[in-house]
Order: C-alpha cells, then structure tokens, then sequence
C-alpha cells in the first residue's frame, strides 16, 4: 500500500499532524499485530482467571469461560476465512 492508499483507508488518522507523513504499511502491519497479540493475551489472562477459580475457588465461572470460548471460535474462524480468501 502507498502512503496515499493508506489515507484514503484511515482519513481520521492522517489528519492527526503527527501521523500524516508516518502512516505506511509498517504501521498498519504494526497495529494489526499487536492488535492480535493484545487478543491473544486477553484470552489466556480470561482461561487463566477461569482455571484459577475452578481449583482454588471450586467455582465454574461460566462467564469467563463463554468469553474464552468465544475468543477461540473467533480466532480460528479468522484464520479459516484468511487461509482460504487470501
């Protein structure tokens, strides 16, 4: 992507002054990575709480796990979707 490209593609972020001249596709793969990082990290801190409350605690915090739950099923449903339309 052209620097161009990019701010037609993120219009909020090239009119932040700073930003204008440094928006390239290293910072959109940048941000995507540690976005998915970020979401990965969230879901093992969640699996963690969840493990900790079920041997310490003997409780099943059906919450916790519906969220791990569904942050796996998003994950692997986007690495599907990116393995077979991209």
């Amino acid at each position: 992507m052209t620097s161009e490209e990019i701010r037609k593609a993120h219009p909020i972020l090239s009119r932040v002054p700073f930003l204008g001249q440094n928006l390239d596709e290293r910072y959109i793969e940048h941000c995507r990575r540690s976005t998915s990082r970020a979401g990965i990290v969230a879901c093992l801190l969640a699996a963690c709480i969840f493990e900790y409350r079920l041997i310490f605690q003997n409780f099943i915090s059906w919450d916790l796990f519906a969220v791990v739950c569904a942050m796996v099923a998003v994950k692997i449903a986007m690495m599907l979707w990116y393995r077979f339309n991209d």
